[in-house]
């Protein structure tokens, strides 16, 4: 189960390069039901994410990099890069923030990770986050990837 809000972010928390960071690289296979592939340095991953916002199943299960590189000919539109840096918060949680690569290079989003829901719902976000967009479909990675390149930057 993966319980998680998500947040715009507009401005950067000081001296992000001491934190901990991944290269990420995804595409969706479908959308609805989420089944995504990704490359995550050097870990290969497929994903099965069911409906939902806030709270949704999710699955992962390891893959080769043949695997990966096999599947990554079929996604079905864009293909999302992103540099992702880990921030730990006081309270044992940890900021993922996603600095998003080309076409998507305007977007900084923030997510974090619940172990349940009443966590989630008592969360008290840190002043440099922005508005949160956890219930708005258009900030996931599976609507991103299906948005028409030339309509991206309008959009965002």
């Amino acid at each position: 189960m993966e319980i998680e809000r998500k947040f715009l972010i507009t401005s950067l928390p000081e001296h992000l390069e001491q934190y901990e960071s991944r290269l990420i690289e995804q595409g969706y296979l479908c959308t609805d039901p989420v089944v995504r592939i990704r490359r995550q340095d050097d870990d290969f991953i497929l994903t099965y994410k069911g409906r939902g916002m806030m709270t949704r199943e999710e699955y992962n299960l390891p893959l080769t990099e043949q695997a990966y590189y096999h599947l990554k000919e079929k996604i079905d539109g864009n293909l999302i890069s992103k540099q992702r840096y880990l921030i730990p918060l006081k309270n044992g949680l940890t900021v993922e923030l996603d600095l998003f690569r080309p076409p998507f290079e305007r977007l900084i989003l923030a997510e974090v990770e619940f172990p349940d829901e009443e966590t989630a719902n008592s969360f008290v976000s840190p002043s440099w986050f922005g508005k949160e967009v956890t219930f708005d479909g258009t900030y996931h990675n599976s609507h991103l990837s299906q948005m028409a390149l030339s309509s991206i930057q309008e959009e965002l």
